[in-house]
């Protein structure tokens, strides 16, 4: 029933999806956005302490709950951790009402006909299995591409599908990331490449699988819509990808059926040394705002 009622809400659920999977190398950034710098902490643990921290801050504010954010990305660390004694997962879903997601890639590898295609993930059936058993529902993985190669965005796609098709034999819903750098000097011609790829990929998926897709805002208005319309797809979710959130905000409430999936642009303004009552009201904005925009569509 869980998973029927999570699938459900993403979906056909209001809202959006609030990425909170910053990894060992964007986590510094992240701190430092927060108000926390590198003299703060010293070694890994503490860093992922204090990001913990936040993430279970952010969680636990009254507006972080299922009526507007649908789901929620987690780091490995953050669902191996707990907020308020219950397990992450376990807290996101039944005391929140907000699907949980697991960043599952270890990162990029060096650039190579205009794009990044993932590093190997021989762990990857392992950690789908604990996902699985931890309550998380989908997965997510990131790739990126910086230029309108074909070759390059071909490798993406089929190394994307080919590990979607290994999640998805876990009852996993993986979402399906290759970004398109925003600062690409020939973006939308990279986008109408990747828009033919995925909707090959997609065509050749069984018709009993759906996996979910979390794309850069275009710059043709709509020029997704294909793929929102696609039986294969559950969701189409967008990321900020370096655009502030009035801008990507701007940009989404223009893409019909597309919800957004921010992480900087979601944590804007937040700091650690806000009281609990400025730290609430100001989530409570960008949760309103990033809200108003994935429904304008």
């Amino acid at each position: 029933m869980s998973k029927q009622s999570q699938a459900e809400k993403i979906s056909n659920g209001a809202g959006f999806i609030a990425a909170l999977d910053q990894s060992g190398g964007s986590t510094p950034k992240a701190l430092r956005l927060y108000g926390i710098e590198e003299d703060a902490y010293s070694g890994d643990e503490e860093m992922f302490a204090l990001i913990h921290d936040m993430r279970a801050r952010i969680a636990k504010a009254p507006a972080f709950t299922g009526d507007k954010v649908v789901g929620a990305i987690l780091f490995e660390m953050t669902m191996d951790r707990e907020i308020d004694g219950i397990p992450t997962a376990t807290f996101l879903w039944e005391q929140r009402g907000v699907v949980p997601f697991l960043k599952v890639d270890k990162g990029l590898e060096d650039e190579a006909n205009g794009v990044q295609v993932m590093k190997p993930m021989p762990e990857l059936d392992t950690l789908c299995e604990r996902a699985v058993a931890k309550g998380i529902f989908g997965t997510k993985m990131r790739s990126v591409v910086n230029s309108a190669n074909a070759e390059g965005i071909r490798a993406v796609v089929a190394q994307q599908f080919m590990i979607g098709e290994q999640i998805l034999r876990h009852g996993l819903v993986p979402i399906i990331e290759p970004e398109v750098n925003i600062n690409a000097a020939d973006k939308a011609e990279a986008e109408d490449i990747l828009l033919t790829e995925l909707k090959s990929a997609l065509d050749a998926l069984p018709e009993d699988q759906q996996v979910m897709l979390k794309l850069t805002l275009p710059e043709a208005d709509n020029h997704y819509l294909p793929l929102v319309n696609h039986p294969r797809v559950m969701k189409v979710v967008a990321l900020s990808g370096g655009y502030s959130r009035d801008e990507a905000n701007d940009r989404l409430s223009r893409q019909t059926g597309m919800i957004a999936s921010f992480s900087r642009a979601l944590t804007e303004g937040l700091s650690a040394q806000q009281d609990d009552a400025a730290f609430n009201a100001k989530i409570a904005d960008s949760i309103e705002s990033i809200y108003q925009a994935s429904v304008a569509g």
